[in-house]
Order: C-alpha cells, then structure tokens, then sequence
C-alpha cells in the first residue's frame, strides 16, 4: 500500500457528513433538486450579507491589487488583526493587541495549527461527546490521539466528572466546541468555571499546562436570548478560535482567526510557533482578499430569525410526528433519535425516502442522527410527509 498508515485509516474513516452530502447531490441530479430533503452539511442558506459584496467591490476597486492579493505576514495583516484585537476587546472586556491575532483558514485551520503546534506523536487531546468528527482526523494529523468523554445524553452538557480521570499526563489540550455542533447544546458561564477550576487541579498533578482550544464558529447562533460565555475570560489557558464561515455565510472562503492572551502559560514560544504552523501547514497565510473584508465586517451579526425560525419548525414539526428531539439552544443543528437505537438503519431508511441525514455514531453519540437546518425554509415544510412515512416505518 503506498499511503501512510495514518492515511488509510483516514480514507477508511472518511466524513459521514461528506458521504451524505454527495449522497445528496446524487439523489438531486436523479430525482430533481425540490424531490430530496438534504439536511447533511452545515452550509449555510441564509444570504451572505450585502455588506460583505460591497466591501470586497471597494477593496478591490480602491486598493492596490499587489497588495490586496500579494503575501503578508503569516500572522495576517497588520491593520486586520489590530481591528480584531480591538472587537475582541470592546465585546469581552480583553486586552488583546495585534500581536495577539492570527488570521487563519478557518477555525478548522486555526484548530490544526494549534495541535501542530502542542502535539507529539503520542500525546492525547480530550474532547466531550458528542463532538465535530474531525477533531480525530485533527489530532491524528500529528500523531495525537483524541480521548473522548462519554456523553451526557440527559442535558447534553459537559460530564466535568467522567473527564476528571481521563485527564493524565499525555494530555496537552481540551477542545470545547460552543454552541456544539451536532447536539445544538450551549455550555453555560457556570459550567466552564467548573470547567477550569477542574483543570487547574489536573495541571497541578500532572505538572504542565492543558490547553483549552475554543473552538467557536457558532457563538453568535444562539436563541432565546442566551448568551455564550467568552472562555479566554474565565479560563487563563485558553486559545480562542472563530470563522466567519457560519455567521455570516462564508464555509467556503475559509477565513478566521485565533487569538492568545498574553497570559496564557509560554506565550512567547506558543504564539511563535502558531505563526509558523501557519506558515508550514501550507497554508502560508489565510485568503488575502477575505482577510481585508472581514476585517471591515466584524460587526456584522448572523441572521438569527432565518435559523431560528428553520428551528421552531423543524422541532415543532418533528415532535409532533412523535420523534424524540434534541431542542437545540444555538448553532443550527438538531439531534433526533433512531426510533430503534440504530443511527445507521434509521438513516439508511431516511434515504430511501429522499432524506438525507447524518448518523451520529463518528460524533460519539450511538443512536442518533444530526439533522443541519440550516437550509431554506420551503424545504423543511417539503420534507415534513416524508417525515411522517419515515415515523411509521421505523417507529
């Protein structure tokens, strides 16, 4: 075999979400686009906000094309940064500066260079179930491997104690994903002081720091009029990550940031080392054209009617059928029960029926699957009779 060991079983393993989205496409291209129901990808539908298009014709019309295209610091541009430092600041009452910025691909990007940076083969990075698949591509990028706390499928919230344990010396990193993506859970301000008073016995014991990477694409998707507390201001050794990609409807530009308190333990070597990660990853600096529109695009919000209306719907409508349903408090994914304990079957009977539908056992979580309703409306409204034959058949 000519791939690497680490390969094969990353192409054994390859993203259910993905497998489900071509699916998708598949089942369009045959039975036409309004006869399937794709609820497989968080791929936003709300519109890109106009802002964000009449940025990037200013930019390019007014700017030096050498300059808006060409290369700059692996960290990012100078003036984009310190224009995040400076929102992070007024929103969370932080003292970043620009040097304290990265721009990133993404927080997927933002995500591996900081486990580039920490991870030796060996080494182990703990994340609570259920959790996005590919934190364990991620950490096996390096040679880490991803230890999983079991789920709590009562509240849905961090099991602070089933982690105690599972935290030894190997461990360099805590992922925290909130709101999280599938289960649609917020983690409370209450829950991460828990959280961190937690790790600040375990980094006694094991006598080095636990990073806490804040992985954040959808802290301004939140409902009700809740609110997601800012971890770098609770927890001293965290790294915080965010992308544009979901507020604002941007997946596929691939732009985002990291930011790192002065405070957290070996800053001056981690914060190097996150900028060359960057750099040798490939990566060798995040978009140009979309750093500099973003950095105009800061305040812009996510609009939150469109999902929160795609959400009353959907859970509304799916427990009334009779399915068992995670009420999601943010992001724009919900949790649904296989009827019979079996995400796999429970999908595979979806299917057939033109839904498509994510099984949840890569998430860490047996016996559900992870609805995106992050799709037009007039398809969750579509899709509500395949919905009710899906009931009957697998109740």
């Amino acid at each position: 075999m000519v791939l690497s060991e680490n390969m094969q079983k990353l192409v054994a393993g390859n993203s259910a979400i993905r497998k489900m989205f071509e699916l998708g496409q598949e089942l369009a291209a045959k039975v036409g686009k309004d006869n399937v129901y794709d609820f497989s990808l968080g791929n936003p539908a709300s519109p890109v906000p106009e802002e964000v298009k009449e940025k990037a014709i200013a930019i390019l019309n007014e700017k030096n094309p050498n300059y808006v295209h060409g290369y700059m610091a692996n960290a990012g541009f100078p003036e984009v940064r310190e224009k995040v430092a400076a929102y992070l600041n007024k929103k969370h009452g932080m003292s970043y500066d620009k040097n304290d910025i990265i721009m990133t691909v993404g927080a997927a990007g933002g995500l591996n260079d900081v486990l580039r940076a920490l991870l030796n083969p060996g080494d182990e990075v703990l994340t609570f179930a259920p959790f996005f698949t590919e934190y364990r591509s991620y950490a096996g990028n390096f040679g880490g491997k991803l230890v999983i706390v079991p789920p709590d499928t009562e509240h849905f919230q961090l099991d602070i104690e089933k982690a105690w344990p599972l935290i030894t010396e190997k461990t360099k990193a805590l992922i925290i994903n909130n709101p999280n993506n599938p289960s649609g859970s917020l983690y409370t301000k209450e829950t991460i002081e828990k959280l961190g008073a937690m790790l600040e016995k375990k980094e006694k014991e094991v006598g080095h720091p636990i990073y806490v990477i804040c992985d954040e694409p959808y802290r301004e998707l939140v409902y009700d009029g809740a609110e997601v507390p800012y971890i770098p201001a609770i927890i001293r050794n965290a790294v915080f990550l965010y992308s544009f990609s979901k507020t604002i409807s941007l997946p596929g530009e691939r732009i985002g940031y990291l930011a790192l308190s002065k405070d957290v333990d070996e800053y001056p070597d981690l914060i190097q080392a996150l900028t060359i990660a960057n750099r040798t990853l490939g990566y060798v600096n995040a978009p140009s054209l979309f750093q500099l529109i973003v950095g105009d695009c800061l305040d812009l919000e996510a609009n939150l009617p469109f999902y929160d209306k795609n959400r009353k719907l959907l859970y509304k409508s799916l427990t009334d059928i009779g399915f068992t349903c995670v009420k999601p408090e943010g992001a724009f994914y919900m949790l649904v029960k296989a009827p019979d304990g079996d995400a796999a079957h429970f999908a595979a009977a979806a299917e057939k029926l033109n839904i498509i539908i994510v099984p949840c056992d890569g998430f860490g979580l047996p016996g559900y699957v992870r609805l995106a309703y992050c799709v037009a409306y007039d398809m969750i409204e579509r899709s509500l009779p395949a919905f009710k034959k899906l009931y009957e058949e697998t109740k």
